[in-house]
């Protein structure tokens, strides 16, 4: 089953993985203790213009991706603005409460949420699985077990997916919900599929461990890779990208009058 599409490379996608995956977790950290509205608003806005352009892909497809988090944003959103506390009141009819206070609070907390979307999928749209678990068993030395277990692990998602689409396409050929009670009919339908995909999954698991211990995965000794991960200048333009940000969008919250005051709180 076909789950990747085709897309543009471009730098970042050349950027040692672990190094984006510590921004990612670093960026995390700040926007938790960020409560600045204009300070949040820059670095979504900043979030953004990497991942659309730079990410490699379409922005007909960005969009597919981000709707998830564009609808948390606006659920987040209205729902802090309209049952939050506050002093100045702006709106009120029955249990819906507008006030300054949670206005403000409710677009913080939409553009918190934004930005750490962006971040991850900017990450896991320029990012193969396979160069960051080589990045990590080479740069932070992870023991190969561990790393290419979590590799079979992915692989194997496209085969359960294909095995649960057959058993779904063999329970419908064979009829077998038209025959039974409407109340009982989803039980049995999940039953037949879930106990032959658990038991390919265990045999499947058990192969492929045996295969990973007589290949000597096991072993503590350094290994050779076929990919050899590294850090470059990449690296430092991607590091470079994200600290001026965190600078500039300080410098501009405390110079420009516009919502620079607001403090979420």
């Amino acid at each position: 089953m076909q789950l990747t599409f085709p897309y543009r490379e471009t730098w970042v996608h050349r950027v040692n993985p672990g190094v984006k995956l510590i921004l990612a977790i670093a960026l995390f950290i700040v926007v938790v203790f960020t409560h600045h509205l204009m300070t949040m608003l820059i670095l979504t806005v900043g979030a953004l213009l990497p991942l659309a352009l730079l990410s490699g892909h379409p922005y007909k497809r960005l969009l597919l991706y981000a709707s998830p988090f564009l609808l948390i944003f606006v659920s987040s959103s209205l729902g802090m603005m309209m049952f939050g506390k506050g002093e100045t009141e702006w709106f009120h009819f029955g249990i819906v409460r507008i006030t300054e206070e949670s206005f403000y609070r409710g677009i913080h907390l939409g553009l918190r949420g934004t930005q750490v979307a962006a971040v991850g999928l900017l990450f896991s749209l320029t990012t193969r699985p396979v160069a960051l678990f080589y990045a990590m068993m080479q740069q932070w030395n992870v023991a190969p077990k561990y790393a290419y277990s979590f590799l079979a692990a992915l692989r194997m998602l496209p085969v359960m997916l294909e095995e649960l689409q057959t058993l779904r396409y063999a329970i419908q050929i064979r009829g077998n919900n038209t025959r039974r009670n409407p109340l009982t009919s989803w039980y049995s339908t999940m039953r037949m599929i879930a106990i032959p995909l658990l038991a390919q999954s265990i045999r499947r698991a058990h192969r492929t461990a045996v295969a990973m211990e007589a290949k000597r995965f096991s072993m503590s000794r350094k290994r050779t890779y076929y990919y050899v991960s590294s850090y470059s200048r990449l690296d430092i333009y991607y590091i470079a990208y994200w600290l001026l940000l965190l600078a500039g969008t300080h410098g501009l919250a405390a110079i420009w009058p516009f919502l620079g005051g607001v403090d979420v709180r």
